[in-house]
């Protein structure tokens, strides 16, 4: 079975593998083994701390196979974003500019240099092994980290937010890039893409332009990338769409990708999420998104230590008083060993897809009495 769990020095090998597989780059996985294992260590520490608001920690997970024990992907959290230096982002403006003497009054559309998402909580470093097949793993992988945030709402920020991977061509040419970054730059993509530090660099607001930039000026194949994620990033898009994202005013400041932010508490790990009660279950095959039976993202934290995996529930449970569990958590063996969880135990879950907890939610609006029943699939550096 797949699970996700924090990412441990012992990974190093492994992560370092993932790191120079990966394309494009993962900031949170530098190439250089030194800094990479600087960065894991800073993830170890930030698991182990006691934290009452958000700072520099940084929490890197893993996907791990419990069977083989190999590691299929990694994904991380910066608590902060641009907690040494600002997070740079191009706004999207509409500026007016008019004259009554001619009767214009145009809006014109322009980008911002701005580092307003500077401080909000950012999901980034998503690699999944591609040898994977299916959606189901990345699903899980991504989506983890919001089970995380929902059990942890102190490290982190009230809004999320994420950079998805703009659009390049087979040979990792960014139209955006070509129009605007290599004017300023002199240099390819990929270089200033491995340099920039997840866009808080301080040579970012030094080089870049910091007056508005007129979109109507950069060529037509500039302009219709600005927002669109790369084909590479559909999945990903859809996957927090799934959990709730949305596309926000602001865009990469290097291919232009989009941003997706949400707000913790409408996010579905928080929104839609109920504690069961662990008990042995049935054992049968591992879930995928095409069963017909409801799949959820099962969370648990016994001792302070991360688990989540991917389960089919009889769900959504009857709504039970506040605080109390909402039912049971019928789990297979290979479920309970990759969770850490015993018979009696209680987890978190949420099920896997938004029609599955609308569904839930509207079997809640109706009266309930104690004899009623209730019956009841998304990164970047």
């Amino acid at each position: 079975m797949l699970f996700v769990r924090p990412g441990r020095l012992s990974d190093l090998d492994a992560l370092e593998a993932m790191a120079r597989a990966a394309q494009p780059v993962l900031h949170s996985l530098p190439h250089d083994r030194r800094a990479l294992e600087a960065r894991v260590a800073l993830s170890e520490d930030s698991f182990r701390a006691q934290v009452d608001f958000p700072g520099e920690e940084f929490y890197l997970f893993v996907l791990e196979d419990g069977a083989s024990g190999k590691l299929l992907g990694t994904a991380s959290i910066v608590a902060q974003a641009g907690y040494a230096e600002p997070f740079y982002a191009f706004r999207n403006d509409a500026l007016i500019h008019a004259s009554r003497e001619l009767h214009v009054n145009r809006k014109i559309h322009a980008l911002t240099m701005s580092h307003e998402l500077t401080g909000k909580s950012r999901l980034a470093g998503f690699y999944i092994d591609p040898s994977l097949t299916g959606d189901a793993a990345a699903h899980l992988l991504s989506r983890a980290r919001m089970m995380y945030v929902a059990a942890n709402r102190r490290r982190f920020s009230s809004e999320v937010f994420s950079l998805l991977l703009g659009v390049t061509d087979e040979a990792g040419t960014s139209p955006f890039w070509e129009a605007v970054g290599r004017k300023f730059f002199g240099r390819d993509f990929a270089q200033i893409e491995m340099a920039s530090g997840g866009r808080s660099r301080t040579f970012i607001a030094e080089v870049m332009p910091s007056y508005p930039l007129y979109v109507p000026l950069l060529p037509e194949a500039a302009q219709r990338v600005l927002g669109e994620p790369d084909t590479k990033a559909l999945l990903a898009y859809d996957i927090h769409l799934e959990e709730g994202f949305e596309p926000d005013r602001f865009v990469d400041i290097f291919d232009a990708g989009p941003v997706l932010t949400a707000q913790v508490d409408r996010s579905a790990c928080v929104a839609h999420n109920e504690t069961r009660i662990v008990r042995e279950g049935a054992e049968r095959a591992a879930p995928t998104l095409d069963d017909t039976t409801t799949s959820y993202l099962v969370a648990s934290n016994r001792a302070g230590d991360f688990r989540c995996v991917l389960a089919e529930l009889a769900g959504p449970a009857a709504p039970g008083k506040r605080g109390e569990p909402a039912g049971d958590a019928p789990l297979t063996s290979a479920a309970r060993a990759a969770l850490g969880v015993v018979d009696g135990d209680t987890v978190r879950c949420v099920p896997l897809h938004r029609r599955d907890s609308e569904a839930h939610e509207t079997d809640a609006d109706e009266p309930y009495t104690d004899t009623q029943s209730v019956n009841q699939s998304g990164g970047r550096r």
